[in-house]
């Protein structure tokens, strides 16, 4: 269950001119919570739709439907709301069925979807971009298909619902309650202070969102009613390098850290990665070249990076123990690859 020290969210302090019902499919995962918790700042009335598994008792007094996306949609049946939220659509089987039976039951259409749909080797993304090619539509292996079958659910919205329709494509999403210890690893490592590996080429670029920035985003796109696809990548309205980032993130804290920049040929001879970093020598070079000035223009906005750095490490922090030590900080390979380093011939 997420479980978040005070100081994390940030109330909006005036509820919505105008309060919604909001559906959301799923909700209690990692981005859910977020998005619920805003719209409920916001005075929007919820329900929540899922198979009830995920911490069942996250928002006690909110309205849970339980079903599955996989033929049990009963509980929506003969309802009504304003706009849908699904963060949950996976399959295109599973999207395409939701939505014809939410269709003329609800106002807005909003599809949380990825920037996996893109093929990477590009100078850069934005939402004219080429996607990939669905190799195999039959297909519901998700693990295998990821951005192919997104490509996919993305379509069937967009069919059914048209201008009602909006997709948000969203890249490494980043803060309190990250499951995937990308973005996190860094505030970690860099709180526990001493001599930080800092990989690769100091100008190649970083993107991720704050969770919190998604769900305010969210939060437009439904009150305001807009349509469309967009990027949703940050943390800057204007390119971050990886220098930017790691002194940003050191920045949240007041301890002593020296970064040493170790080249990424070096790296590579010695297969070693580093999260977040993604050279701009690989075919995965488009992927940190995400153009969200659509987004912007929608009105999404970022918090600093020391903020997300901050509020991220106090939630990891507040973790159990179990839990943290996940987050694997590999000091001693790092102590050997810079004693490496600095012996190398010159």
């Amino acid at each position: 269950m997420l479980s978040l020290p005070s100081g994390i969210w940030r109330p909006t302090p005036r509820p919505a001119s105008k309060p919604l019902r909001v559906l959301f499919l799923g909700g209690t995962g990692f981005i859910g919570p977020h998005m619920v918790r805003h719209a409920m700042y916001r005075g929007h009335q919820i329900t929540l739709f899922n198979r009830g598994k995920t911490a069942p008792g996250m928002f006690p007094g909110v309205e849970t439907l339980v079903g599955d996306r996989d033929g049990k949609l009963d509980a929506l049946k003969g309802r009504e709301w304003d706009v849908v939220v699904d963060n949950s659509g996976y399959v295109p089987r599973h999207v395409r069925d939701t939505a014809k039976l939410l269709s003329g039951k609800i106002g807005r259409y909003v599809f949380i979807s990825t920037g996996s749909v893109y093929q990477f080797d590009q100078p850069f993304l934005d939402e004219d971009s080429k996607l990939l090619e669905v190799r195999d539509p039959a297909s519901e292996d998700v693990n295998k298909y990821y951005g192919e079958l997104k490509v996919l659910c993305e379509q069937a919205v967009n069919q059914i619902y048209g201008a009602k329709s909006s997709v948000l494509r969203l890249h490494v999403v980043a803060g309190p309650g990250d499951p995937t210890d990308r973005y996190t690893y860094w505030p970690v490592r860099i709180a526990a202070g001493g001599e930080v590996v800092a990989p690769g080429d100091p100008t190649h670029p970083v993107q991720f969102i704050d969770v919190r920035d998604l769900a305010e985003f969210v939060g437009r796109v439904i009150e305001n009613d807009t349509p469309g696809t967009f990027n949703v990548a940050g943390p800057s309205f204007t390119p971050v390098s990886m220098a930017e980032f790691l002194y940003g993130v050191r920045g949240a804290f007041g301890n002593s850290v020296q970064f040493t920049w170790v080249d990424e040929a070096f790296l590579n001879e010695r297969k070693v990665r580093y999260q977040m970093w993604i050279s701009q020598n690989t075919p995965l070079r488009g992927i940190t070249n995400v153009r969200s000035q659509r987004a912007i223009a929608a009105g999404l906005t970022f918090r600093p990076l020391a903020v997300t750095a901050r509020d991220t490490y106090e939630w990891f922090r507040s973790e159990s123990p179990e839990r943290q030590a996940k987050v694997a900080l590999n000091l001693d390979r790092d102590a050997k690859l810079l004693a490496e380093w600095k012996a190398r011939p010159r």
